[in-house]
């Protein structure tokens, strides 16, 4: 091929690999005649050699006045080190039939060979056969050129590199990595994010305490609790965090294995567990939105990753400044004399990590356990001394801050009613679903009746705080026939609306329901062991499955009645969530979080805000929260696990909400697993 059309073609792809904007900053990663070392042996490194001798003075790479190190290797060579830590440093490689260029590494910038590693590594999974094929034939493959490299995949590489080396802005390897497989040239352009904690470019800042409530939060109308509307930066967002070589998510997978619309979001957390977000609602565009967002949350909460952690000591030495543990909710003392019990007796000497929160009842910061903000530090940390066992309740993502606190403590009160109401056995009303005036209710009850027979029973659970929260239960029809459908099937729905309440825990059902009753039919002899035996509960699926089971069915007597008619009608929507109180519709959602906060602080109880939020979430113009409040149910799973010892509201509330005429006594608490899926 000529010169001059390698030229044009090359041309061609270069500008195909620009962005469309700038992404960094407008630099020359080597400017035209600047000093510029490659470094490698082989077809790339020459060809390369060549190339930049038209525009650059080669130089050694230990020259003082290098300006630039381009690595050039012809086999699959893994190493992020730059050459040289105090210039740009642009590598080139061949893995196998592709060839892959950068990223541009830049001294002072975040966005590294490093944080392109990880992204890739995180996006494919520990276990995926490229990090198999690497751990077994690395050393070999590194040596080996592929046998697939041309000379126009070599001028093609060069043309590249000469055209990023003397780009002003916008250069194509700018916090990204192309992709050229050597069969077809055609380019794949995939950016990453920087990874805040690389150890290169990277590096947390000390944990500080958040800040909330000092900016205006306008919202787009008084009934929409949020900020921002995620349909309008739709686009931008996938392009920013989904992608399947480099991405925070790897993919959005649309479930074609529900019979309603799902859609996950799965990705890989710094510690190597996988997760994903999960969205159900009626189109499938608004599942992925929100499992995305899910996905984004579940990055936030498992461990710190916008701050570093400064405070380790024993509570006795902070407590001025600390959230109590017991306050929490732990174990009642026998528990831990249980054999293999996994948390240690609480001790206020017994050093923790402390990361910081905000406290609107002391409206100061405040200290609280790592373990108990995070719910899987105790993965792989030798520091972790986890008290008790956590899961991601009270996490949420929003637009700022206070958005995602006002939907985490949203959560925490829909999962604190549902357990409170079978801790305590409430007869909570019935709610009759034909009373709702959003048809969206009512079509999805007779559809889940359609497909499965079950009917749909709706209880307004909303306790002294007044934020609707719903309890929704898919019951199987009484009588022969259907032996192999499960015979209860729970879920929770909250929301400022209560229709919005019970459509979210509809939706919720319909997917449990769907999950459930296949699970039923593969597993009933395991079931059936756990009727008798809750020390067999010991997942978040075996609470759902133990009340598939129809000897469990009458466990729910308290909401059924005591003749467990599931046919018994409920009260009109309104009168049913009469206690539903919370309803806010300020202009600005500070107003919204300061009356659903007051609901809690007015009542003797804390609002805590932790700040999960990382650099990954802002550059999305996210916000990720947890929010602690002391004296609720916690979410537990595995029967072991619950923890409802030195939580003196559940004792009192029922009597104070008029359902029983003296406080609760611990020994009548339910004492059967719970069934929250």
């Amino acid at each position: 091929m000529t010169d001059a059309a390698t030229a044009a073609r090359t041309g061609r792809l270069a500008e195909t690999l620009r962005p469309a904007r700038p992404t960094g900053p407008e630099t020359a990663l080597a400017a035209p005649a600047a000093p510029v070392a490659v470094v490698g042996k082989g077809a790339l490194a020459s060809t390369i050699r060549a190339a930049l001798a038209r525009t650059h003075r080669l130089v050694p790479e230990e020259d003082p006045a290098c300006a630039a190190v381009v690595t050039a290797e012809d086999g699959w060579v893994t190493g992020t080190e730059p050459p040289r830590p105090d210039v740009p440093w642009l590598p080139v490689r061949v893995e196998l039939g592709l060839l892959v260029i950068g990223p541009a590494t830049v001294p002072g910038r975040a966005g590294c060979a490093r944080c392109a590693r990880t992204r890739r590594q995180r996006a494919l999974g520990k276990d995926s056969p490229r990090a198999a094929l690497l751990e077994r034939h690395g050393d070999r493959l590194a040596d080996r050129a592929s046998p697939v490299l041309t000379t126009w995949a070599c001028e093609t590489a060069a043309a590249l590199v000469a055209s990023d080396l003397g780009a002003t802005a916008g250069r194509s390897t700018d916090r990204a990595v192309a992709f050229l497989p050597l069969t077809t040239m055609a380019v794949d352009v995939h950016r990453f994010l920087p990874d805040p904690a690389c150890t290169w470019c990277g590096g947390l800042p000390e944990d500080r305490p958040p800040v909330l409530m000092e900016r205006p939060r306008p919202k787009p109308h008084p009934d929409v609790p949020r900020v921002r509307d995620l349909r309008a930066d739709w686009d931008e967002l996938v392009a920013r965090y989904v992608d399947g070589r480099t991405g925070l998510v790897r993919q959005l997978d649309v479930r074609t294995d529900y019979p309603y619309p799902m859609v996950s979001a799965p990705l890989h957390l710094p510690g190597g567990e996988q997760e994903a977000g999960f969205g159900r609602d009626l189109d499938y565009a608004a599942c992925a939105r929100t499992a995305l967002a899910e996905a984004l949350e579940r990055l936030g909460g498992a461990r710190p990753g916008g701050r570093r952690t400064t405070v380790r000591s024993g509570y006795a030495a902070v407590a001025d400044r600390a959230l109590c543990p017991l306050d929490l909710g732990l174990y009642p003392p026998e528990r831990y004399a249980e054999p293999d019990f996994p948390y240690p007796p609480y001790d206020p000497g017994l050093e923790l990590n402390w990361v910081w929160g905000h406290s609107f009842a002391r409206d100061a910061p405040v200290l609280v356990p790592e373990d108990y903000a995070y719910y899987r530090t105790r993965h792989g940390n030798q520091a972790a001394r986890p008290l008790a066992y956590e899961v991601s309740n009270g996490c949420a993502l929003g637009g700022c801050l206070e958005e995602a606190a006002l939907h985490g403590l949203v959560e925490l009160a829909e999962r604190d009613a549902f357990l409170l109401t079978w801790y305590a056995r409430l007869p909570v009303p019935r709610v009759d679903l034909r009373t709702v005036s959003d048809p969206r209710v009512g079509a999805l009850a007779e559809r889940i009746r359609q497909d499965s027979g079950h009917r749909v029973l709706a209880f307004a659970t909303t306790p002294e705080h007044g934020i609707p929260t719903a309890w929704l239960m898919a019951v199987r029809p009484s009588g022969p026939g259907r032996p192999d459908e499960p015979a209860a099937v729970c879920a929770a729905g909250a929301h400022f609306d209560p229709e919005s309440a019970l459509r979210n825990g509809l939706l919720e059902l319909a997917a449990n329901l769907g999950w459930n009753r296949a699970a039923f039919r593969e597993e009933r002899d395991r079931i059936a062991a756990m009727v008798d035996a809750p020390e067999l509960v010991r997942e978040m699926r075996d609470h759902a499955l133990l009340y598939c089971h129809p000897a469990a069915f009458d466990r729910f007597a308290f909401l059924l009645g005591d003749d467990g008619d599931a046919e018994r009608g409920g009260l009109p929507v309104e009168e049913a969530f009469a206690r539903a109180t919370c309803r806010p519709r300020g202009e600005d959602l500070r107003d919204d979080l300061a009356e659903a906060v007051a609901r809690f602080t007015g009542r003797g109880l804390d609002v805590v805000v932790v700040d999960q939020t990382t650099d990954e979430h802002r550059a999305g113009g996210l916000a990720c929260a947890k929010v602690i409040v002391p004296g609720l149910l916690p979410m537990t799973f595995g029967h072991r696990m619950r923890r409802t010892h030195g939580l003196p509201r559940l004792l009192r509330l029922p009597a104070e909400l008029g359902c029983r005429g003296a406080p609760l006594a611990e020994a009548e608490i339910n004492p059967h697993p719970h069934p929250f899926p």
